[in-house]
């Protein structure tokens, strides 16, 4: 499958874009600087020991099957709305964007949209099919390529074959993929990063996780 990664050269993309380029999968990272880019998709390469390719925001989306945006809260509505004209409708977007506030990240924040993704699926319209996920994998667990991936990822969406293309490629990057609904419940998948956030310092863990119980029948 061919990705593209917006906001690929941080933490969180960049963790992403190794484990699936490890999986077999064409990645290409995307960044506002193609230089920057480039020389990131170089270093991931290196790293992962898979080719990754890296460019601009709109070299990240050309022809990729499945866009992934990894962008701060903060980035948010102005890179949905950039990358709008670029989009096809045939595209599936994948939103992993928490609306957190600094500095308080372990309180929960509901945006004036309710969640990023319903902002994002406001910006977008028709122009692509919108899932959210990955809002509880730790950046440092994903980029450490060793460490085994112990969690569930949740996939919100309005459209099933979308959404099955994300539990997917959950499952690629060595988790367990889980349809957690429609996309109006993506609210409560961000809003529950802050508690894990909360977590994470309490009990002093790298990146706690989230794991449903019960489900016999895995996707």
């Amino acid at each position: 499958m061919q990705i593209g990664l917006v906001g690929g050269t941080g933490k969180e993309g960049s963790g992403l874009a190794m484990r699936w380029a490890q999986a077999g999968h064409s990645v290409r990272i995307g960044s506002r600087d193609p230089i920057r880019g480039e020389e990131r998709a170089r270093e991931l390469s290196e790293q992962a020991q898979v080719a990754i390719e890296g460019g601009d925001h709109q070299q990240a989306i050309q022809n990729s099957e499945v866009v992934i945006v990894c962008v701060p809260y903060s980035a948010h509505a102005a890179t949905f709305s950039a990358l709008r004209e670029f989009l096809v409708p045939e595209q599936i977007v994948v939103d992993v964007t928490v609306p957190l506030r600094p500095p308080k990240v372990s309180r929960v924040h509901l945006p004036p949209g309710q969640a990023a993704a319903l902002e994002a699926a406001e910006i977008l319209g028709d122009h692509a099919r919108l899932v959210a996920s990955v809002h509880h994998i730790s950046a440092p667990h994903l980029a450490a390529l060793e460490h085994p991936i112990d969690s569930d990822i949740l996939v919100c969406g309005d459209d099933k074959d979308a959404k099955q293309a994300m539990i997917t490629l959950a499952n690629d990057l060595g988790a367990r993929g889980l349809d957690a609904g429609a996309l109006a419940n993506s609210i409560a998948l961000e809003a529950l990063t802050p508690v894990l956030i909360h977590m994470n310092k309490a009990y002093g863990s790298r990146g706690t996780g989230v794991r449903i119980t019960g489900i016999d029948k895995e996707s």
